[in-house]
């Protein structure tokens, strides 16, 4: 498990055709404990993928930094790993395949980490599925094989971009409670970006409130519902309606803003 803290963070894109300059990020702050699970929450555009491509070293830092485990971040590392909405397997890959993959990128794929391949296939659900092709399972298969693939590695910072986000409903709710129970094994520090704030207190330690882009950091709320939260319904929970309420309002009152701003714009 690694610490990781933003110091600062800006992070600008240049727009070639506009002949301007995007500012995702502003000035944000932001320390993640060793073992805590972060939801992050915003408006759209806030910048929140933009911060976890940092951290997992996709994109750089235009100003300040990103640390993890004291170490600043400069590119992609075997420390750190993603998880994508969208799935991203490679269709031609058996399950099996799938999940080596990252093993294989990092130059990792050995007679060991193979059993730690089969371990994590077996940890998400999937054993008698290795030799399947992802066209062959359905949506939230394919997302634990995503997670397999990640948790393979190893890694002690898991980033997750809207991981569910794809899902109906009812699988929605399986995955968020087959992903704790899992966590409470893996103990990595996880940085978990969503738009529902249903999720965000089901899954969350804190969760962070994003101002609207250029992103910064306008509250952190901490979650005082006790885990396992898989064998209980969260929503009866007498603190739930609270915090709902209270992250609902604040980001109201952010989209508002943006809108009002790109209104002045037109």
């Amino acid at each position: 498990m690694l610490e990781v803290v933003a110091e600062n963070l800006t992070v600008e894109y240049d727009l070639i055709r506009e002949k301007q300059t995007l500012t995702a990020l502003w000035d944000f702050n932001l320390r993640v404990p060793a073992g805590e699970f972060l939801v992050v929450v915003g408006p759209s555009g806030c910048g929140k993928t933009t911060f976890i491509n940092v951290v997992v070293g996709l994109i750089k830092a235009s100003r300040g930094k990103v640390l993890c485990g004291g170490k600043e971040v400069t590119g992609p590392g075997s420390d750190r790993a993603m998880v994508f909405q969208d799935y991203a397997l490679m269709p031609w890959r058996t399950i099996k395949k799938n999940v080596e993959f990252g093993l294989e990128l990092q130059g990792r794929l050995n007679g060991e980490s193979r059993k730690n391949v089969e371990h994590y296939i077996r940890l998400v659900g999937l054993k008698g599925f290795e030799e399947n092709l992802p066209h062959e399972l359905s949506g939230g298969m394919r997302q634990r094989v995503g997670l397999a693939r990640a948790l393979a590695t190893e890694p002690q910072v898991l980033a997750m971009d809207e991981p569910f986000g794809a899902l109906d409903a009812m699988t929605r709710e399986v995955m968020q409670a087959e992903f704790e129970k899992i966590l409470s094994k893996t103990k990595q520090t996880v940085i978990f970006i969503t738009h529902s704030i249903d999720e965000a207190i089901t899954m969350g330690d804190r969760i962070v409130v994003m101002t609207a882009g250029p992103g910064r950091s306008k509250a952190i709320i901490d979650v005082d519902i006790p885990r396992p939260r898989w064998a209980i319904d969260v929503r009866e929970h007498p603190h739930y309606r609270e915090l709902r309420h209270e992250i609902w309002q604040m980001l109201k009152s952010e989209q508002q803003a943006q809108m009002e701003r790109e209104s002045q714009h037109e």
